[in-house]
């Protein structure tokens, strides 16, 4: 015989179901509160970051300098290094050590981070103060993967750790926090232009997406440089080269045709090409610079004119 229940029981349940109904709601009701907190502390920051941005002296030659030869150069040293060592593994050189490698790159990137650790960039430059912090948690991300990584490179075969070092999660964040840290300083680079012609031409383009060959051609060097680092970001293609030798490549592309040939109808595809077919090179900006870029404006930094 079935029991029925009582008015006990539907006064019980309708209780139970108003609660969950009212935590449901007030969870509803925090993440809503915690978004717009969220907002809005974001937009005070942006708005910070404008306001330091628009201070004379803000974003001056001098700071980025200063932040090329004290963060950007001895990262870069490490960047290379730790190209260079991982196509020595990938050919099978005899006289390299997996475990020693690893164990030299990780000292050296521990080294070169304490070196960019102790200049520190002014406030009123908040996108160098980030893009130094962002390289720094670079270098320490991967000092600290490479140092676990010792103890068991010689235990497995070349391929093995080539293929763990390109999927490991750590590693693939240093290097997102690299490609960051290079789009800050492209962007400082982009201010400091401003500074100079507040009418900084294709500035306005530079939120476009799919980024066309039309909206390209309306930008200025450094523009399309801040455009390449942005893109190289959002596609987390880390590479030795910089934007500018990605940005020459691509005017070369454009301006042979082979981007039509190609059917390459934006610049995320051309990139992607390039850097697929390993067809930027360091040092390609400076090599045909002078065909395609002779009177453009850039700030005196040693990567734009030094092999």
């Amino acid at each position: 015989m079935e029991k029925r229940l009582t008015r006990g029981d539907y006064l019980f349940s309708l209780i139970i179901v108003f609660m969950l109904v009212c935590i449901a709601g007030a969870f509803f009701y925090g993440v809503k509160i915690g978004r717009e907190k969220t907002e809005t502390k974001y937009a005070i920051i942006m708005k910070n970051q404008e306001e330091a941005a628009r201070k004379p002296g803000a974003y001056d030659q001098q700071h980025l300098v200063s932040f090329y030869h004290s963060v950007l150069v001895p990262y870069r040293e490490f960047q290379l290094k730790w190209f260079d060592q991982l196509k020595q593994l990938d050919q099978g050189s005899p006289s390299v050590d997996p475990s020693d490698v690893m164990k030299d790159l990780s000292r050296l990137a521990a080294q070169k981070m304490e070196t960019a650790f102790n200049v520190p960039m002014p406030a009123t430059s908040p996108l160098l103060v980030e893009a130094q912090q962002n390289y720094m948690k670079s270098m320490q991300l991967f000092s600290d993967t490479l140092k676990k990584f010792q103890s068991k490179a010689n235990g497995m075969p070349i391929h093995t750790l080539l293929s763990e070092l390109e999927k490991d999660s750590f590693l693939a964040e240093a290097k997102r926090f690299a490609l960051q840290g290079q789009q800050q300083y492209y962007a400082a680079m982009t201010k400091w232009n401003e500074t100079i012609n507040p009418n900084v031409p294709g500035l306005d383009q530079l939120g476009k997406s799919p980024l066309t060959m039309k909206e390209w051609a309306q930008m200025s060097l450094i523009v399309k440089n801040n455009a390449t680092a942005n893109l190289v970001l959002n596609s987390r293609q880390f590479t030795a080269v910089y934007p500018q030798d990605i940005t020459v490549r691509i005017e070369e592309l454009i301006a042979s045709g082979q981007a039509k040939k190609m059917n390459l109808n934006d610049i995320p595809a051309m990139i992607d090409t390039l850097l697929g077919t390993n067809a930027v090179r360091p040092g390609d900006f400076i090599q045909r610079k002078q065909k395609y870029f002779g009177n453009e404006t850039l700030p005196q930094l040693p990567f734009f004119s030094e092999q």
